[in-house]
C-alpha cells in the first residue's frame, strides 16, 4: 500500500507537536540545545546535542550551558549584524577545517538570514551550515503546468543523482532557497532560469503567488550528512501556467530531466515516495488549491491542510518589499 497524503505531510512536518503529546515533545526537544544570540530573548533554532559536543565553540564569543541546554552567541549590546555574521562565519570555518560535519562538505557560497523578535535581522550564515544551527530557512517553490481538454499536467524534474541532498528524487518544477535580502518572487525568477532554462520574460509576467507552506522537519539519511538535524522552513508557493510549446530544460547540474506528468502519474509518484519530502507537501498544496484534493475525496483533509501550515516556534520575518536588510 502506498503512502497517503497525510503520511507524506507527516514525513515532512515530522517534529512532534506539544499539543498532541507533551511527553513526546519534551523527549525529542531534549536532543537539542537552543541557539540564541545575546540581546534576543527568543530561541532562533535548535542544535543537535551531538553537534554541540563536536562544534569548535570559541569561549570568547560563545556560551554553552549544558544544564539549560542553550548555546548563545555572546556579543556587545550594540553589535551589528555584520559583526555577528563574522563571528559565526569564523566558527563555521574552523568547523570545516576540523572535518567533523558532513553537511559542511556541501558548501554553497550562499548565506541564509537569521531573524529575531519582530523580524529584526540579526546575522547571516553559510547555507550548508544552517541545519547545524536549526534556524528557519526561507525558500520559494513553483509548479509549472499546462492545461488542455485532458486536464492539468505538471512539469516534474528529477534531481541529479550527484546532488548531496535527496539525490534522484522528484522535485517541484522550480525551487530554491532565498539568500539574505532576496525576495521570494526574485528567487523564483532566478531559479527558473538557472534550473529550468525558463527566461524572465516567460516567468515574471505570468507567475501567480499562492501563499506558503510551513513545517518543522527533522532530516533523515536522504538529506545527506548528519541525521536528526532540525530544519524548520517557510516555502513561498507559486504557480505558472505554460503554453504547450514552452518546455523546461535542465539549466545546471542540479536537474537530470523534466517530464510532463498527468495528475494520475503525479499521485502515483507521491504514493510511491518518489518526491523530496517538502516538494511532496508543495504538490499537495497545489492539489488543494486547484480542487484536485478536496474534503469530499480526502478523509484526512483537515489534518493535511493544518499540517502544511505549521505555526513555527521561532521568530519569523516578513518579506514585504518595504523591508530591507
Amino acid at each position: 500500500m502506498g503512502k497517503s497524503n497525510l503520511d507524506l505531510v507527516r514525513e515532512c512536518d515530522n517534529f512532534p507537536y506539544y499539543e498532541d503529546d507533551r511527553a513526546l515533545y519534551a523527549e525529542n526537544l531534549g536532543n537539542y540545545h537552543a541557539f540564541r544570540v545575546s540581546g534576543c530573548d527568543e530561541t532562533l533554532g535548535y542544535i543537535l546535542n551531538s553537534v554541540v559536543e563536536k562544534f569548535p565553540w570559541s569561549p570568547e564569543h560563545w556560551k554553552v550551558d549544558s544544564t539549560a541546554q542553550t548555546v548563545t552567541l555572546v556579543t556587545a549590546p550594540d553589535a551589528t549584524p555584520e559583526l555577528r555574521s563574522k563571528l559565526v562565519a569564523q566558527s563555521i570555518a574552523e568547523a570545516v577545517k576540523l572535518g567533523h560535519f558532513q553537511v559542511l562538505k556541501g558548501w554553497r557560497n550562499e548565506n541564509y538570514p537569521v531573524f529575531g523578535t519582530g523580524g529584526e535581522y540579526l546575522l547571516e550564515m553559510e547555507r550548508c551550515a544552517s541545519p547545524l544551527f536549526g534556524i528557519v530557512g526561507y525558500g520559494a517553490h513553483m509548479n509549472c503546468y499546462v492545461e488542455d481538454v485532458s486536464g492539468i499536467k505538471i512539469w516534474v524534474p528529477r534531481r541529479a543523482k550527484s546532488k548531496q541532498t535527496y539525490p534522484g528524487m522528484l522535485d517541484n518544477t522550480v525551487a530554491g532557497g532565498m539568500a539574505t535580502g532576496e525576495a521570494p518572487g526574485e528567487c523564483i525568477i532566478r531559479e527558473a532560469m538557472e534550473e529550468a532554462s525558463l527566461p524572465e520574460s516567460v516567468v515574471r509576467p505570468f507567475i501567480v503567488a499562492r501563499g506558503c507552506v510551513t513545517y518543522s522537519h527533522v532530516r533523515d539519511v536522504r538529506a545527506g550528512g548528519e541525521t536528526g538535524l532540525m530544519q524548520p522552513e517557510v516555502e513561498y508557493v507559486y504557480d505558472l501556467k505554460l503554453d504547450a510549446n514552452v518546455i523546461p530544460r535542465p539549466g545546471d547540474n542540479e536537474v537530470e530531466e523534466f517530464k510532463l506528468l498527468s495528475i494520475a502519474q503525479v499521485k502515483e509518484a507521491l504514493a510511491d515516495g518518489e518526491f523530496k519530502p517538502n516538494c511532496a507537501v508543495v504538490m499537495i498544496d497545489f492539489f488543494i488549491r486547484h480542487g484536485i484534493l478536496t474534503a469530499e475525496n480526502e478523509p484526512d483533509y483537515l489534518d493535511v491542510v493544518a499540517r502544511i501550515h505549521r505555526r513555527l516556534e521561532y521568530p519569523i520575518a516578513s518579506h514585504c518589499a518595504k523591508q530591507s536588510i
